[in-house]
C-alpha cells in the first residue's frame, strides 16, 4: 500500500508556499479576531516560537486549534499564515500557529518533536489566552498535514513532550503525504539517507482508539496525489479508527489551502468543512465523554 505513493508526489511540495506570504498580505482577513501574542518561545532557538490568535470577544474556555503549515519540511514562516489564524479565531477558536525547525537544520523526527513541544506549551499555557487545553484540534496543510496526523496517531510524541494525548480531539490533514518514497531529494533532506518507513510514515500508526481524522484533498492536486489521502483513510478504517475523506474536484495543492481565506470560500467549502469538524470534535459534550 505504501509503495503506491510516487516520488513525484512530493517533488514540488514547496510550490504552494513560495507565494503564500504575498497571498497572506493581499487577501481579505476575517474581522472579529485579534492576535494576542507573537513569537512566544515554546522551546530553545529562533524556530521554536508560536503566535496566538483569539476571538475579539475572548470568551473563557474556548476550543483550541493548532495550525501546522507546510513547505516540504524546509520552508515556511508562521507570519505568512495570519489569514488562517484570523479565520479560525473569528469563528470561536483560540488559534496557535507554531514555527518549527526545518531541513537542513534538522531531520526527522526534529520537526515532529517541535510540533509536540508546541502542544505541550498549549497544555500548560493556553488557558491564559482564553483557551481550553482539554479541547484541541490539530490542522495541517501539505507537509504540515503529515506532521499533524503523525503526532496525533503516534502517541510517542505526546509522551516524549509530556502532554496528555487525550487533549487532542481530532486532526485535519489538508493535501497531506502520509506515506512516500525515499528516493526524492526533498524526502532525503528531511528524513535522511537511512529511512525506516515503519517509523517515518503516518499510515502504519493508524489505530482504533485514535482521535478522528478529517482528510481533505484536491482533485486537481499534482503535487500530492489523492491516493495519499485515500490510503490514509483506508488504513484508519481498517484499524477500526474514525476517518473521513472529502475531495474538492477542481482544487490544486495551493488552492485547497487558499480556500480557507475569506475571499476564496465561495469556490469550495474547505473552510466550512474544517470548521464543522473542529466544532464537532471539540464540543463540550464530546470532551466530557472522552475524559471519563
Amino acid at each position: 500500500m505504501l509503495r503506491n505513493l510516487a516520488a513525484l508526489a512530493l517533488a514540488a511540495l514547496l510550490g504552494g508556499c513560495v507565494t503564500i506570504g504575498a497571498f497572506n498580505r493581499t487577501t481579505t482577513h476575517d474581522p472579529g479576531a485579534v492576535q494576542l501574542a507573537a513569537s512566544i518561545a515554546y522551546g530553545d532557538g529562533p524556530r521554536r516560537t508560536l503566535d496566538v490568535y483569539a476571538p475579539e470577544a475572548r470568551p473563557p474556555g474556548a476550543p483550541v486549534l493548532v495550525f501546522i503549515y507546510g513547505g516540504g519540511w524546509r520552508s515556511g514562516a508562521k507570519e505568512d499564515y495570519s489569514f488562517v489564524g484570523d479565520a479560525f479565531a473569528a469563528n470561536g477558536f483560540v488559534t496557535v500557529i507554531p514555527d518549527y525547525r526545518l531541513a537542513p537544520d534538522t531531520q526527522f523526527p526534529g520537526f515532529l518533536e517541535d510540533n509536540a513541544a508546541a502542544l505541550r506549551w498549549v497544555q500548560d499555557n493556553i488557558a491564559n489566552f482564553g483557551g481550553d487545553p482539554g479541547r484541541v484540534v490539530i490542522v495541517g496543510h501539505s507537509a504540515g498535514a503529515y506532521n499533524a496526523v503523525m503526532i496525533t496517531l503516534n502517541e510517542h510524541y505526546a509522551h516524549a513532550a509530556g502532554y496528555d494525548s487525550r487533549m487532542v480531539r481530532g486532526a485535519v490533514g489538508i493535501a497531506g503525504p502520509y506515506g512516500f518514497y525515499f528516493n526524492n531529494p526533498i524526502i532525503r533532506d528531511a528524513f535522511g539517507d537511512a529511512p525506516d518507513p515503519a517509523h517515518m510514515h503516518a499510515i502504519p500508526f493508524a489505530r482504533a482508539d485514535a482521535p478522528p481524522l478529517l482528510l481533505l484533498a484536491g482533485g486537481a492536486d499534482r503535487r500530492v496525489p489523492l491516493r495519499a489521502s485515500t490510503e490514509m483513510r483506508d488504513a484508519a478504517l481498517a484499524a477500526g479508527g474514525r476517518a473521513e475523506l472529502t475531495v474538492y474536484a477542481h482544487l490544486d495543492h495551493p488552492g485547497i489551502l487558499q480556500a480557507l481565506a475569506l475571499a476564496r470560500r465561495d469556490g469550495a467549502p474547505v473552510f466550512r468543512d474544517v470548521l464543522a469538524f473542529a466544532r464537532r470534535v471539540t464540543a463540550v459534550e464530546n470532551a466530557e465523554v472522552q475524559a471519563r
